[in-house]
This record gives C-alpha cells, sequence and structure tokens, in this order.
C-alpha cells in the first residue's frame, strides 16, 4: 500500500490520522475517498454511533437513530434505506456510499450475530444469554453499569470489569454500546 503513498505532505498527514484515530470524523470528498483506499468501510447494519459520527454531515442523533433501528432488526440494504431512515434525500448520502457495506446477516448466523445486546440497557436476564457470560458477570455489569454510568465502549467495559483480553475477543461480537 505504500507504493501509492502521496507526496503531498498534507495528504500524508491525513493518512496518518486515517490510520491511527478510528474516531476521526471525515471533512471532504477527498478525505472519502482516501479513506476507502485505505480499507476503511462501515457495515451499515453493525455499525456503532462512532461509526457513523466517522461521516460527514451525519450528527449525534442521527447515528443514535441508525443504531436503534439496526439493533431492532431493521436491515439497510442500500444507501437509499439509510436516506429513508433519516427522512432525507438520497443524494444527499451519495458521496458516502463508498465507504458503506450493506452485509446481510440472516436470523440464524453464528459468525456475525445480528442481535448484538446493548451492554448498557441489558438486564441481568438477556446477559446470561449471551455465550461466555455467566451470572456472576452478568450480575457485575449491571451492577457496574448502575454505579459508574454506562459504559462508553469495549475497551471502557473491559478496563472497568477488569476483563481479560481473551475474554473481550469472544464478547466483542455479542456487545454493542
Amino acid at each position: 500500500m505504500d507504493n501509492w503513498l502521496p507526496l503531498n505532505p498534507k495528504l500524508q498527514k491525513l493518512r496518518a490520522k486515517l490510520l491511527q484515530d478510528p474516531y476521526y470524523r471525515l471533512q471532504s470528498g477527498e478525505e472519502i475517498q482516501l479513506a476507502v483506499e485505505l480499507g476503511i468501510r462501515i457495515d451499515a447494519n453493525q455499525a456503532t454511533v462512532d461509526d457513523w459520527l466517522r461521516l460527514p454531515g451525519l450528527s449525534i442523533h442521527q447515528a443514535r437513530s441508525l443504531v436503534e433501528l439496526s439493533g431492532s432488526s431493521v436491515k439497510f440494504y442500500c444507501i437509499e434505506d439509510i436516506a429513508a431512515a433519516l427522512s432525507i434525500p438520497a443524494q444527499r448520502l451519495e458521496p458516502l456510499k463508498p465507504l458503506l457495506n450493506f452485509s446481510y446477516y440472516d436470523d440464524e448466523s453464528l459468525d456475525h450475530p445480528t442481535h448484538l445486546v446493548n451492554a448498557n440497557t441489558a438486564t441481568v436476564e438477556k446477559l446470561i444469554q449471551i455465550p461466555f457470560i455467566d451470572m456472576s458477570l452478568a450480575q457485575a455489569v449491571v451492577q457496574n453499569r448502575l454505579t459508574a454510568g454506562p459504559y462508553r465502549n469495549l475497551v471502557d467495559f473491559q478496563r472497568r470489569l477488569q476483563l481479560p483480553g481473551d475474554a473481550i475477543a469472544q464478547l466483542m461480537y455479542y456487545l454493542r454500546f
């Protein structure tokens, strides 16, 4: 990939930002194109609020709405579906199309669970349905959430519950924040 590295120092700096900062918010068509060239993609059906906020022009409210919809089993098949969900013209989202993947996950898929459990709202009963979570961990998740507030992300979840990396590697496919 280094073969195409642009000579322009501004683009080199942007490239470094995109590769190092997973929360960097894209600002322009040029940045979108560079992100696409670097292989950055967002799965519209499993994107987090942070993923959506990387895209220029989307508000926090729109990002939360999209995550809530996908969390309630709404499937996005194309850019027009996203536009309809946000009640905006599809043409406004057209520049974002190269960054978005519209993968389909069936309800029986073990490789890509479509019903991710929100660690910030799930009950103990819901959490123990997740593979690798037993009753004591489920209770700790809820208790920690009640005393210290919502989990910001997977890293915050791991740190607060003092979970080992191998446990997080298994749980990350079942949780959302």
